[in-house]
């Protein structure tokens, strides 16, 4: 496929984005919100210089955290822009980096990729450098950028035989938009050998770790951790299912159900903050008493809680207030072939972690725990049933763990600033 031809689609699907946006807006108000953004037309003005990172969704934005902290320190002269492709991404940003805290940092949707909505784009914000968060090849954006001389890095670079055998049905124009790129950092060698085949050639990728491994636990999280497990109950068990995915809790669920745990209390946090209702409906139809982590506080309790068997976690930016507040984690988007979800977050809060069978997006890192002990893998609902009651009736078997998990997740640390360096050689810091 040429990128006039992947153009000219574009423009006659332009139409119909509307109309995916309204859809999406029936469940998630928040995508009937900055429409113009999406076609490339902004209202804000920054100051330059600028860094422009883009981090799609919750994940890279989360992993995006150390990076930009870093940028923020050795560039003190530049505004940091994050663009973002979802709702739940830019919340995520505002969560992280709020106004009055981080006032050098702004936040936009990027356009759809088409040649004027990125023209327009690169034009207003007018970057001195763009930063791509993990494997998003916007095939017209990066060829602007190379056009206009603008540095774009491709960080934190990961790709699952999956993307690639999917990139690969466009092969010429996955391989010219990687070989515009000014720079490739993989997460790990086999990312990098995935990209290199796509290019055709080797020596543009080099591996610089996964950034998620230098993600720090914000300091009061340990002891938000604690207050809610008091509310919790210190007494009772306490099982987290983070992060899950459409399908999974029914399979949860009924693992709970097999298992044989005194007076276990469940904490489950879907994925996608659009689907809390749709889980709570589960929880009411399967007639299990459970309550709303947004009935409550960090200081009123709401719900009656020693009744509830399930604690929703209805809430956002929380996820370290969760695993502090665990037990035993479990990993989502994992039972289903789904791909899984990053484990590297409960493992720097030292929880020992449950992972499914199906985690192509999170590969390495999830093998790496696995070996180190900090993971235990499970291959369906029964063997979590299995492991969920041998692990919370065995203290000293989830200590092990625990301690696994903390050296685990120090093994691996040190791609933000290995990716500084990298950066420097396209935006040299003033000394």
């Amino acid at each position: 496929m040429s990128r006039l031809l992947y153009s000219a689609l574009l423009y006659i699907l332009l139409p119909f984005t509307a109309i995916k946006l309204l859809w999406r807006g029936v469940r998630q108000p928040a995508y009937l919100n900055h429409w113009s953004e999406r076609y490339g037309f902004y209202s804000q003005t920054v100051s330059q210089p600028l860094i422009w990172l883009h981090c799609v969704s919750v994940g890279e934005t989360r992993a995006a955290k150390p990076l930009i902290e870093a940028l923020l320190e050795k560039y003190p002269t530049h505004q940091i822009l994050l663009t973002h492709a979802t709702p739940t991404g830019r919340e995520a940003g505002e969560h992280l980096f709020p106004k009055e805290k981080y006032p050098r940092i702004s936040r936009c949707y990027l356009p759809y990729d088409t040649p004027d909505g990125v023209k327009r784009f690169l034009k207003h914000f007018q970057p001195a450098l763009g930063l791509l968060m993990e494997t998003e090849l916007w095939f017209n954006l990066i060829a602007a950028c190379k056009a206009q001389g603008i540095p774009l890095l491709l960080v934190n670079a990961r790709l699952s035989e999956r993307s690639a055998r999917g990139y690969a049905k466009v092969g010429k124009l996955s391989a010219q938009s990687l070989d515009n790129l000014s720079a490739i950092a993989a997460q790990t060698e086999q990312d990098a050998q995935r990209l290199d085949n796509l290019l055709g050639k080797s020596g543009k990728v080099s591996v610089m770790g996964n950034l998620k491994f230098d993600v720090n636990p914000p300091a009061d999280e340990a002891e938000r951790g604690r207050y809610l497990r008091g509310l919790l109950g210190f007494k009772r068990p306490v099982f987290l299912a983070a992060s899950t995915r459409d399908g999974e809790e029914a399979l949860i669920l009924e693992a709970i159900a097999s298992s044989e745990i005194d007076n276990l209390l469940t904490v489950i946090v879907p994925r996608h903050p659009q689907r809390f209702d749709e889980v709570a409906a589960l929880l009411s139809k399967w007639n299990i008493p459970f309550c709303r982590r947004s009935e409550f506080s960090m200081g009123t309790v709401a719900g009656d809680i020693p009744n509830c068997s399930v604690i929703l976690g209805d809430s956002m930016g929380e996820m370290f207030t969760y695993y502090a507040a665990c037990d035993l984690a479990f990993i989502g988007g994992s039972l289903l072939p789904l791909g899984g979800q990053n484990l590297i977050e409960a493992s720097a809060m030292a929880k020992p972690v449950l992972i499914g069978p199906h985690t192509f997006n999170f590969s390495d890192a999830t093998d790496f725990a696995v070996q180190a002990g900090a993971a235990i893998r499970v291959n369906n609902q029964q063997e979590l049933a299995e492991k969920l009651t041998l692990l919370m009736n065995d203290a000293e078997a989830r200590k092990a763990m625990s301690e696994a998990a903390l050296t685990f997740s120090k093994s691996a640390s040190g791609a933000t600033q290995r990716l500084m360096d990298l950066i420097e050689k396209y935006l040299p810091a003033k000394k």
